[in-house]
């Protein structure tokens, strides 16, 4: 019994690993980097990749990377409280951690891409992020961009 729990859980960790690889390498183009503080597109202070939750000041190469790392294992961890079932879909993971990563939890929790997935609907669930293309209002060229690359990625594993 204890083998198929611990292989069970090195599944489990192998999941979140590949998901976080996934999640930060998928981020990080979209939200590109800068070491100092800088307003995004709608005017929001920023730094580093896309943070607004950290004090606005110079950081290292090294800061900017623990700190996407560590955010976007929080956002992970809120994506996955959401629905527990992505664990079993890496690609699926990363592809929602991005998404809530640029939109906020909150509005990740409350979103049909969450709900659809929660609903089993996991096709319609990817597809779904395509319509979160709007900042201040504005429909963005970049943000069309990246949800075309989060949706790639979250079909992988979809079914």
């Amino acid at each position: 019994m204890s083998g198929v729990v611990s292989g069970r859980a090195a599944g489990l960790v192998g999941s979140v690993l590949a998901a976080l690889a996934l999640a930060v390498a998928t981020i990080a183009p979209w939200e590109g980097k800068r070491n100092e503080p800088y307003r995004d597109p709608i005017g929001i202070l920023t730094v580093c990749y896309g943070e607004t939750r950290v004090p606005m000041r110079r950081y290292t190469d090294a800061e900017c990377t623990a700190m996407l790392e560590s955010g976007a294992a929080g956002f992970m961890e809120g994506v996955r409280r959401r629905n527990p079932g992505i664990v079993e879909y890496p690609h699926q993971w990363a592809a929602h951690t991005s998404l809530a990563y640029n939109i906020g939890q909150s509005a990740y929790d409350r979103s049909s891409v969450a709900r659809l997935f929660a609903e089993g609907r996991q096709v319609e669930a990817c597809r779904f992020m395509n319509r979160f293309v709007y900042a201040g209002g504005k429909k963005l060229r970049g943000l069309e961009r990246r949800r075309a690359a989060e949706v790639e990625l979250c079909l992988k594993d979809a079914r």
